[in-house]
């Protein structure tokens, strides 16, 4: 009967997994530019068991992890602000927290510093760095399809998006932030499309999502239930005597 407690405890385990990562998403369904996590379940090891004299085999149950986001594209949306820049298609900005760490991000929902450096909305700058000179208005800024940026009929240097060989591989830190790894590879050039004015919305499916919270609930509960039917198989049992 263990077997069968150790079984519904894995199952409880793994979709409360799941329901972290639906969580997660529900809470970023605003943020610019988030990607929806992907989650995936195994079975774990089985078991061959002796039950009333006859051998069978049994499962302890199954295992969940987080193995990535999903790379759909969420819808662009027009917000007129100059310093908002929207990707369609691959790549990310890249950009310096100021600790010298390279974070890979696809909201772009940027602004300047004091010294007029673009910087995103943790006042992260932008890598390479695209400085605007002083007295140019935010209205004067364009910047072109391809990252090239421009103002007064001078160019003021280019946006360049980047990706990685193996995106599930990056580690998430912050709600749209993500960090390159070894298993990852180094950042290299990406094809995608710059549109200036606009932001990529988060690609979370509400109405997906939230059926599949309930799911998961449902799966959550009846495991719960058969952890509570053991236990009482088990008491049962234990009360049972010979000769009763």
């Amino acid at each position: 009967m263990l077997e069968g407690l150790y079984s519904a405890a894995a199952g409880m385990s793994a979709q409360q997994e799941q329901l972290n990562a639906i969580s997660n998403d529900l809470a970023n369904l605003s943020t610019s530019g988030y990607k929806s996590e992907r989650v995936a379940f195994n079975d774990l090891l089985y078991n061959r068991v002796n039950i009333a004299g006859s051998e069978t085999t049994a499962g302890d149950g199954a295992n969940a992890l987080v193995i990535g986001r999903s790379e759909g594209q969420g819808a662009i949306t027009e917000t007129g602000n100059p310093f908002d820049l929207a990707i369609e298609g691959p790549g990310y900005f890249e950009v310096k927290r100021p600790n010298g760490q390279t974070v890979l991000t696809r909201n772009g929902n940027f602004g300047v510093d004091a010294s007029g450096t673009l910087v995103n909305a943790e006042g992260n700058r932008l890598a390479p760095p695209i400085k605007l000179p002083p007295g140019i208005s935010p209205n004067e800024i364009t910047v072109s399809t391809t990252g090239v940026v421009t103002a007064a009929n001078r160019t003021l240097g280019q946006i360049k998006l980047v990706t990685v060989t193996a995106p599930d591989h990056m580690l998430a830190d912050g709600a749209s932030a993500l960090l390159p790894t070894t298993s990852s590879g180094a950042p290299h050039p990406a094809t995608g499309a710059i549109h200036q004015g606009a932001l990529e919305s988060s690609n979370v499916n509400m109405a997906g999502t939230m059926a599949q919270m309930v799911s998961t609930q449902r799966a959550f509960q009846m495991n719960s239930t058969s952890i509570q039917t053991e236990s009482q198989m088990m008491s049962i049992a234990n009360q049972l005597r010979p000769g009763s």
